[in-house]
């Protein structure tokens, strides 16, 4: 329902003081959750099963657990009304003392705050360049960003409009870097610490021109100094629903004042391109709790408390045969949080760790790990191993993980699996038919084929990408990654052949599903007729 069609459909209500309690009661007595039985999870209420995630801090399956202290300023916010701008003036000076920085702005998570970010370097706080863009026409329409930092986020910057420009070394940058550059965009990480193009050898190139250098830093925490304001970021970008444990949909960009107002006016409240990225008063509270709190935890004792459910996990599994268990404790920045990886003997658990991902995804309680959730990762895990992230877990957990493992590597179930001679050969062109959601879209399939294994080229409308798969008898399997300039895009077709036909469903992956159906190409003679149809 429409925000004004639920509006004027309140207005009809009886006016407060005339409803009884009665009445009310049957006014929302179809909400699902009243149907919610004791016990049950929010989420079964209303059809959908909840998890355990041992994945970590990935958005997929809800990445962290908020802190306690950010679930009660979220709750104390929402009982009265600010003036968001006065409150994002006050938040950004605390934030800025907080962090060591000039200034800091609450977004709508990491993602807007570089979108955000990336609008104020290109309009400079200009009211009118606001409302052209996405048409930067006189404006600087260029982000550099190394090719180290080429990422599926990349879309966050490129929202804006502008195009993205890669370069390799030092002398790339120093060609690169011109009238229409707005921003260099970085992410963090070993190589923007310590590789070639590290942030503090762009930073004695940029610095002197004036062009302004964004770090994404979505999954750090917060340290004093700040590292990449200290190797010369302008602007840093976090996410609230990660290490920080805020709010889910909130995020951080700190750094310079000036550009931190300038990214401001291009989200909500405000009206224009960015309006859509609004935040509410109690997402901004949340995110300054959980700033606050940062400075304040026990990072030493959560990571105790995270390395004792992983030695749990480990204990557990230390006797099954063939299994071996490894502890990770990594100590880089980004997404640090222990893990365990399980490995196992072919020859005695016939099992990949897609196998396995799924049996604990389609288990009760479901359970998420590694690749779990994401829906046919590409490549999916065909070797013996899984990886059990702890830090995202509640307490008891671990002990339901290690049950669970114990239980199916201790006592592995046979796995179907494709097999048999190919009943045809696919080798040649197949012109390509996609049924997705709101359109029909024609894509190519060339094909080779050696046995039951298949390679070629997927042309579809972004470009071609390689392929591969596998036929046995009439039973076909194609999977396609496209991953050139920050792209994701992996498609899995399962289906059957029938002479020059080919049909069935399609995994777009994170984008749903869709169906499928391709016919073999017909080759004419050049300069013969076609039929007109």
């Amino acid at each position: 329902m429409k925000r004004r069609e639920l509006i004027k459909g309140l207005s009809l209500l009886p006016i407060a003081g005339a409803v009884s309690g009665t009445s009310m009661q049957s006014a929302f007595a179809a909400a699902p959750l009243a149907q919610q039985k004791a016990g049950q999870s929010i989420y079964e209420a209303i059809g959908v099963r909840p998890l355990i995630n041992a994945r970590g801090t990935v958005t997929v399956v809800g990445a962290s657990q908020i802190l306690p202290e950010v679930q009660q300023a979220m709750d104390e916010a929402v009982k009265e009304y600010v003036q968001i701008d006065e409150l994002m003036d006050a938040v950004g000076a605390r934030l800025g003392k907080l962090t060591g920085a000039e200034y800091g702005y609450v977004s709508s998570g990491a993602s807007a705050a570089i979108t955000a970010g990336t609008a104020g370097c290109v309009t400079g706080g200009d009211p009118d360049k606001l409302w052209m863009i996405p048409d930067l026409t006189g404006m600087k329409d260029e982000v550099i960003i190394p090719a180290y930092s080429r990422t599926a986020y990349d879309a966050a910057a490129k929202a804006v409009g502008v195009r993205m420009v890669e370069v390799s070394d030092l002398n790339d940058l120093k060609l690169a870097i011109g009238p229409r550059t707005a921003m260099i965009l970085v992410l963090a990480g070993s190589r923007s610490e310590n590789g070639p193009l590290s942030l503090r050898e762009i930073s004695s190139v940029a610095k002197p021109l004036g062009v302004p250098i964004l770090v994404d830093a979505a999954a750090e925490g917060l340290e004093l100094p700040n590292p990449h304001i200290s190797q010369g970021a302008d602007l840093v970008a976090y996410s609230g629903g990660k290490y920080l444990r805020g709010p889910q949909c909130a995020g951080l960009l700190i750094g310079r004042k000036d550009l931190i107002i300038a990214a401001r006016i291009n989200a909500g409240p405000h009206h224009g391109f960015g309006r859509g990225f609004k935040v509410g008063r109690e997402e901004i509270m949340g995110m300054l709790a959980a700033v606050e709190t940062w400075h304040k935890r026990d990072h030493a004792g959560e990571w105790k408390t995270w390395v004792s459910w992983a030695n749990h996990i480990i204990q557990r599994l230390s006797k099954i045969p063939g299994v071996s268990t490894t502890l990770v404790e990594p100590k880089a920045r980004s997404n640090r949080a222990p893990s365990v990886t399980v490995k196992w003997d072919n020859s005695v658990i016939q099992l990949t760790g897609e196998d396995l991902e799924k049996l604990l995804w389609d288990g009760s309680p479901r359970i998420a790990v590694s690749g779990a959730g994401s829906f046919l990762p590409f490549p999916p895990n065909l070797q013996p191993n899984i990886s059990v992230a702890t830090s995202s877990l509640q307490a008891g957990e671990e002990k339901i993980i290690a049950e669970k493992l114990f239980s199916i590597l201790s006592k592995p179930p046979m796995i179907k699996r494709a097999a048999g001679a190919p009943g045809t050969n696919l080798t040649g062109q197949w012109d390509l038919k996609m049924k997705f959601s709101a359109s029909t879209v024609d894509q190519v399939l060339i094909l080779e084929q050696e046995g039951s294994t298949l390679i070629g080229t997927h042309i579809a409308s972004i470009g071609s990408r390689d392929l591969d798969g596998t036929l046995h008898g009439n039973d076909v399997l194609i999977r396609s990654s496209y991953t050139k300039d920050g792209v994701r895009i992996n498609y899995t077709f399962t289906g059957t052949v029938q002479g020059n036909t080919m049909q069935g469903e399609v995994s777009l992956s994170e984008y749903g599903d869709a169906e499928w159906s391709a016919q073999r190409h017909e080759y004419r003679p050049a300069g013969s007729p076609r039929s007109r149809g």
